[in-house]
């Protein structure tokens, strides 16, 4: 079993700076991407940032010049630096590790529990 940690979540006025950690463990092959998504209170889950084992990023277009992903394969674990927030950038930021099923082309989607981010005066 694979458990996905996620820290460093909380409130922070506009224009303010956060960074999110997720720490993979348990029974781990081949993480093949780890990223974030969020979701806002009445909407759907999106897309916030994406990183491949090879180092291939891809961004939501709201957040494109102000987060950065990155990761360490070391240490199974993706970071997002998150600046010049917004208070539309509110949400809970999810976790996500798409993992190769061993001896097959399958991957197996994991989700972390979320961490909430609040961007308020």
């Amino acid at each position: 079993q694979v458990q996905l940690v996620e820290s460093g979540g909380g409130l922070v006025q506009p224009g303010g700076s956060l960074r999110l950690s997720c720490a993979a463990s348990g029974t781990i092959f081949s993480i093949i991407v780890m990223g974030w998504y969020r979701q806002a209170p009445g909407k759907q889950r999106e897309l916030v940032a994406t990183i491949t084992s090879d180092g291939s990023l891809r961004y939501g277009d709201s957040v494109k010049g102000r987060f950065t992903i990155s990761r360490d394969n070391a240490k199974n674990t993706v970071y997002l630096q998150m600046n010049s927030l917004e208070p539309e950038d509110t949400a809970v930021f999810y976790c996500h590790a798409a993992m190769r099923v061993p001896g097959t082309a399958v991957l197996d989607d994991y989700w972390g529990q979320g961490t909430q981010v609040t961007v308020s005066s």
